[in-house]
């Protein structure tokens, strides 16, 4: 994916960072808004998964930090559960202003609590989705046990969450105690998915049953099994990201849809390796696919290989080509399947080839032919397997030209 550092006003006037997290070289198909978790910030590794996951999907994602969290201005020890949800209303706007306004939000944990209450002023989306999200937003007052006599007295205390200090204030407590989501859920104008963990030990399970009852068709549940409640495990969020992209897609309204012009904003194939492993991220006119490494290679093994996919474009292209043949001829081929393997052998040991030192690449590809074919009309598409574009291709002189991109502005 790549990704733009973005600014945009709160209702108040402060600037709020973001990121916009955009599918490689495609146009994207829909724009989602990600609110993330209680004193968190944009750059928790599972948004940044989960944006990930999307862009593959061709789904842009903004994740930005709250007021006064991350990058964004403002005081946090000001802020309360109506300024975020005021944040993300502002958010979509800026959205709605400068790019495509969201069809799908998604909140995470207390994120999870501000957009079933922030949906019902976005009037574009149609998908929400929470994660590990409370019934309850006052849930997010048993943090401060230990400090809420000092809160209620004095009217503010240091907390410690996660290793880091934040002021409290009882303008807080006191905003999150008068939230009752049930009536933003029940006036839910877009679908609704709900995700959790049934072994969360920060927000229970039966929030998740609370929210889901609350809603009205359409709506869906997910288990995500064991994860924890930040979804810590990089396969964890993987998961939710693809999960939202998949059922989301059937909620949002894609450029098809709307019989807009072609999405493509690059007719080449786009392949893009980050720093770590041999995770890619590869995209063909429209098209996400992943590629990787088995893991005694230094991989992760979460996609074919770049040899698996030469395999893959020879295969396609060899029962295309027969099936086409047949067609045209009115052949009864039913189904052409093939099988493929790639090797090196040595040069010696192939007898028509004219190398005979070192090593060569070999493809074995097994063709079969399912249909009430004859013997000759058998043949002949075997010989016309050997005519496929990519065969072809394989056995030509390639002229392969790299070109070095010039640095892009910092």
């Amino acid at each position: 994916m790549k990704s733009e550092r973005i600014t945009f006003p709160n209702s108040r006037g402060e600037n709020l960072a973001a990121r916009l997290d955009l599918p490689g070289d495609e146009a994207p198909i829909a724009y989602a808004l990600f609110a993330h978790c209680f004193t968190c910030t944009k750059n928790i590794k599972a948004a940044v998964n989960i944006a990930a996951a999307m862009n593959r999907e061709r789904i842009a994602v903004l994740r930005f930090d709250f007021t006064g969290l991350g990058q964004s201005e403002g005081d946090f020890a000001d802020t309360n559960f109506t300024t975020n949800v005021a944040d993300l209303v502002a958010a979509a706007g800026f959205m709605a202003s400068q790019y495509q306004a969201p069809q799908i939000i998604i909140g995470h944990s207390l994120g999870g609590a501000a957009v079933l209450q922030a949906a019902q002023a976005i009037p574009s989306l149609k998908a929400v989705v929470t994660i590990a999200a409370p019934h309850d937003p006052g849930h997010v007052a048993r943090h401060f046990d230990m400090t809420h006599e000092q809160i209620e007295q004095k009217g503010s205390a240091e907390v410690d969450l996660a290793g880091r200090t934040f002021t409290i204030k009882k303008q807080f407590l006191d905003d999150l105690e008068m939230q009752q989501l049930d009536s933003h859920i029940k006036a839910l104008k877009a679908a609704l998915l709900v995700m959790h963990s049934p072994r969360d030990t920060t927000v229970a399970i039966d929030n998740a049953a609370k929210i889901y009852q609350a809603a009205k068709h359409p709506k869906s549940f997910i288990s995500l099994d064991d994860a924890d409640h930040l979804l810590l495990e990089e396969q964890d969020s993987r998961y939710v990201g693809m999960m939202i992209a998949a059922w989301g897609r059937r909620y949002i309204d894609t450029p098809e849809d709307r019989e807009a012009v072609d999405v493509v904003l690059d007719n080449r194939v786009t392949t893009s390796t980050e720093h770590a492993g041999f995770f890619t991220e590869l995209f063909a006119k429209g098209h996400a696919m992943i590629a990787d490494e088995p893991m005694q290679y230094g991989g992760t093994d979460r996609g074919p290989t770049p040899y698996d996919y030469l395999l893959a474009a020879l295969g396609a292209c060899t029962s295309m080509t027969v099936q086409m043949y047949a067609r045209h001829k009115k052949l009864p081929l039913e189904k052409a399947v093939v099988r493929l393997t790639h090797k090196k052998i040595h040069a010696e040991d192939c007898g028509h080839c004219e190398a005979t030192d070192g090593k060569i690449d070999r493809m074995e590809r097994e063709i079969e032919l399912i249909g009430e074919l004859d013997e000759a009309q058998r043949q002949r598409l075997l010989e016309i397997a050997e005519r496929c574009p990519v065969h072809k291709t394989l056995h030509s002189e390639v002229d392969i030209v790299s070109i070095l991109k010039e640095q892009a502005d910092q």
